[in-house]
């Protein structure tokens, strides 16, 4: 739960809706990025204020402000304040270790949800918290830092592809959502992939490496399944909203969504159960592997038996043990132990212990 509780001491004791940020500062000054569109015009810029913001709601475009750093509490307080924002809303902002949630405030509907990005080189999973407003004109996304997923989104907006840029600020909205959520699902494929890898590598050579790895794996998806299913749930909530922020025409995409988080925590699943399978299969191994040897040590455990027998009795201290001054007598001991052992060998391995 490391992941989810971050920081939690910070929060005792403190009033509700005081705003303090509690997680890890990512950048050292947080940025204000700007895209105000409509199906004709595009205007997009940094801002150096809040107030730059604030004056393009008196258009009838539709305003996309992004906030990168969550650090920066008095920033957060005066975007919060310039558009109306709850206190508990500001504080669920600026707390990192949120549960995803979805709430409604008539004027606005406030998202909380990890945005994920997968490291190819090292296999990690890497997450960000992502609080998006979506409002009647406006839509803000508050993250830990700059650059994330949504690359292709502005590219759209830019080139005018689709329908995002003759639609309002809840198919944006949307539109972020989808992404989160197709992207959610890439990354269960690469870890899927990798998992899948994993079976061979077992099979062959169970080892402390490979189980290090069943480990971090069932670690990861783990996660990414506390991390989906509660997008799902208010998704689920999100689709039947009654709303007028929401047009009838983005209820069937929003359905859609339930869709893509319903694949992600079914694949979520299959690779858990997989991932028990390669346990057991190392176990398995491992258990063989012991039986092996085992089974290596009672066989020269049972050669060595009558050899040691033998030797005992001519070890004793018995004056009169005749074939110890018989001259050939250490050679014929040698012999027998040849006879024995060899006939031992052979008969292990007619009967297929060898």
């Amino acid at each position: 739960m490391a992941r989810f509780l971050k920081n939690k001491d910070a929060s005792i004791g403190r009033a509700p809706g005081e705003i303090i940020f509690i997680g890890k500062q990512k950048v050292d000054e947080s940025t204000i990025d700007l895209i105000d569109y409509d199906d004709k015009t595009l205007n997009e810029r940094e801002l150096g204020d809040i107030t730059e913001g604030l004056s393009c709601m008196n258009s009838n475009t539709v305003t996309w402000m992004n906030i990168n750093g969550l650090h920066d509490t008095p920033l957060i307080k005066s975007i919060g304040n310039g558009f109306g924002l709850h206190a508990l809303v500001m504080d669920d902002i600026v707390n990192t270790g949120q549960r995803p949630k979805m709430k409604d405030h008539d004027d606005y509907i406030f998202f909380n949800l990890k945005m994920m990005d997968y490291d190819d080189e090292d296999g990690e999973v890497k997450s960000e918290q992502l609080s998006i407003i979506l409002g009647k004109k406006f839509l803000l996304t508050f993250q830990e830092c700059p650059g994330d997923i949504f690359q292709p989104v502005r590219d759209r907006i830019r080139k005018n592809k689709g329908r995002i840029r003759q639609s309002g600020t809840d198919y944006l909205a949307y539109t972020l959502l989808d992404t989160i959520c197709d992207n959610y699902i890439y990354i269960i494929e690469r870890l899927g992939e990798r998992i899948e890898e994993l079976e061979d590598e077992i099979l062959d050579n169970p080892n402390k490496k490979v189980l290090t790895r069943i480990n971090d794996y069932k670690r990861e998806m783990n996660y990414l399944r506390k991390t989906v299913r509660p997008v799902k749930e208010f998704l689920i909530l999100f689709s039947k909203i009654e709303s007028d922020l929401i047009q009838k025409e983005t209820v069937p995409f929003l359905k859609n969504l339930l869709d893509l988080t319903s694949q992600a925590l079914e694949a979520i699943d299959a690779y858990r159960d997989m991932l028990s399978d390669h346990l057991n299969i190392y176990n398995t191994g491992i258990n063989n592997r012991l039986n092996e040897i085992m089974k290596l040590l009672t066989i020269f455990s049972a050669i060595f038996i009558p050899l040691t027998f033998i030797a005992g009795i001519y070890g004793t201290n018995f004056d009169n043990v005749p074939e110890l001054h018989f001259r050939y007598s250490y050679f014929i001991m040698w012999g027998v132990f040849l006879v024995i052992t060899i006939s031992m060998l052979s008969l292990f391995k007619r009967r297929r212990w060898l």
